[in-house]
């Protein structure tokens, strides 16, 4: 077996890295319940302080997990011979984040491309890294034994390789499905382009942290350097989630400073924009479940480049969601 080094060193790692993805996520979910706590959709709002409860509860029980070895058991041989205790609850807590998640982007992704089959291969990949947590927990506690730590390889790889699978999957998906509603339209492209931008790094963002922590897991299996990358993977998973929802605003800005009719009806917009623009809506009672950017826009060139102005041709596209 390795040292206590390499034991608790990248395991203590993961924890820190855990707690700073912590304190990020904070921000990101207070900055979301300012803007949108009267503007989203009750399920979603409940989606993300479901995810705000498990990761506090992850936190916490990864402190807890550390003080176990580093302090009660300092110095005793069981420091070195046992899984913490708690160390079961890490695949649980992770798996009960990222699924949701995925199943979230996966119904995104059929309303974007009004198919069903990619966000069904996406829900089967999140449910079959579902059942590999479960089962990394269950051989957790079976195996106990940081000497028998190669015993996790099959489970661990049922679960980190399917979610990274899902992850590829989701941001192939999402950047195709946007890439194919480009209007031509510069600012309504541009925004078009950071959105890509945007899923591009927080969907591979956590696809790479799950194929390191398979990588290391087996490459140093009687090591605990994937631990780094477990550790912060739930974090990175919420993170991504809130980044995208919060950019909404910022979004919804650079589209009405251009004064075009792309709008997300439930980000905020400036009262000017209101009476050039109708609202965009899904459904009769001005909310819709998903936001959608409207890109069938009408516009021609006129003495100015920013001005507005209808057309009997327009350019048009259909309405793409996030």
């Amino acid at each position: 077996m390795a040292g206590v080094e390499l034991l608790y060193g990248p395991w203590l790692i993961g924890v820190f890295l855990n707690m700073i993805l912590y304190g990020m996520l904070v921000v990101q979910m207070f900055t979301y319940y300012q803007a949108y706590r009267k503007r989203d959709s009750p399920w979603i709002k409940f989606l993300v302080l479901y995810l705000f409860v498990v990761e506090t509860i992850n936190t916490g029980l990864n402190m807890v997990m550390m003080y176990e070895p580093l302090i009660l058991e300092n110095g005793s041989e069981d420091a070195t011979t046992f899984f913490p205790i708690l160390f079961t609850s890490e695949p649980i807590t992770i798996v009960a984040v990222s699924t949701p998640i995925q199943f979230f982007i996966a119904w995104r992704i059929g309303k974007i491309s009004q198919s069903w089959w990619v966000p069904a291969v996406i829900c089967l990949l999140a449910l079959s890294s579902l059942a590999g947590g479960i089962w990394t927990a269950i051989a957790v506690q079976t195996i106990r034994r940081f000497a028998r730590k190669p015993e996790l390889h099959t489970p661990a790889l049922v679960w980190f390789v399917t979610a990274a699978a899902a992850d590829v999957l989701i941001t192939v998906s999402l950047v195709r499905s946007l890439y194919i509603r480009r209007t031509g339209h510069s600012p309504t492209d541009a925004v078009i382009t950071r959105i890509i931008t945007m899923t591009i790094q927080t969907g591979m963002l956590t696809a790479v942290a799950a194929l390191g922590d398979v990588i290391f897991f087996l490459v140093l299996p009687h090591t605990t350097i994937n631990f780094i990358w477990d550790l912060a993977l739930t974090k990175l998973y919420a993170n991504s989630l809130m980044s995208t929802l919060n950019a909404r605003a910022s979004w919804n800005n650079q589209l009405t400073a251009h004064r075009t009719n792309a709008l997300f009806e439930d980000s905020p917009v400036q009262p000017e924009a209101h009476r050039y623009f109708p609202d965009v809506t899904s459904s009769g009672r001005g909310r819709s479940n998903v936001y959608e950017l409207d890109t069938s826009i009408e516009f021609r060139n006129a003495s100015r480049a920013d001005e507005f102005s209808p057309t009997k041709s327009p350019v048009k596209s259909d309405p793409i969601t996030f």
